[in-house]
């Protein structure tokens, strides 16, 4: 018996593991509700005003006049942070690649000079901002922006990939010791019965 949910604990870690990795061919900035609306060929503005083809999504040119073909681009567009391992969130177009890190996965970043490293796992909800003294481009550069040719400071892909196998091995923890307490709860249980 025990051996058997100790079984459907790993599957389950398993395919949570496996729902929260996968890419999906989603644009950034698009919330995943909206998959099948964003899939057509000929996408409709949310408001009525006009179409435009899918390869007009996400281009920096405002089709719709409510920013649905440019979450990111338009002035009354939003942005939706996927936050995987913290709180997803809506947030304002201005505020996407302005060099400050809002989204605690990096995601409204990606194309500025700043490098901004996932911390959705560690609590997410932090952002990187610039204190009055100092200079901005020295902050950047402290927290993981480019360095004076251009090229990325560090590459965070590995550091991606430690963050996906720590939240999986929380996560593995979280169910052991869930599974062991239910089954020390049930042993104790019948001791007391069997007396």
């Amino acid at each position: 018996m025990k051996t058997t949910v100790l079984l459907k604990s790993l599957l389950l870690i398993s395919w949570f593991f496996f729902h929260v990795s996968s890419t999906t061919d989603l644009p950034l900035g698009i919330h995943p509700l909206d998959e099948k609306y964003y899939g057509l060929e000929v996408i409709k503005c949310k408001d009525g005003s006009n179409s435009f083809t899918k390869d007009r999504l996400n281009d920096d040119f405002c089709d719709c006049l409510d920013g649905t073909d440019e979450p990111a681009a338009c002035p009354a567009g939003k942005f939706y942070c996927r936050n995987v391992g913290s709180t997803p969130k809506f947030m304002f177009s201005s505020r996407v690649n302005d060099n400050i890190c809002d989204c605690c996965d990096g995601s409204d970043e990606y194309d500025s000079t700043v490098n901004c490293p996932n911390t959705c796992v560690m609590g997410g909800d932090f952002s990187y901002r610039t204190r009055s003294y100092g200079s901005r481009r020295k902050h950047l550069d402290l927290i993981g922006g480019k360095n004076a040719n251009g090229g990325n400071m560090d590459d965070s892909t590995p550091r991606l990939q430690g963050l996906k196998i720590l939240v999986l091995v929380q996560v593995v923890v979280i169910i052991i010791f869930l599974v062991s307490r239910k089954l020390y709860r049930r042993s104790r249980f019948k001791r007391r019965h069997l007396r």
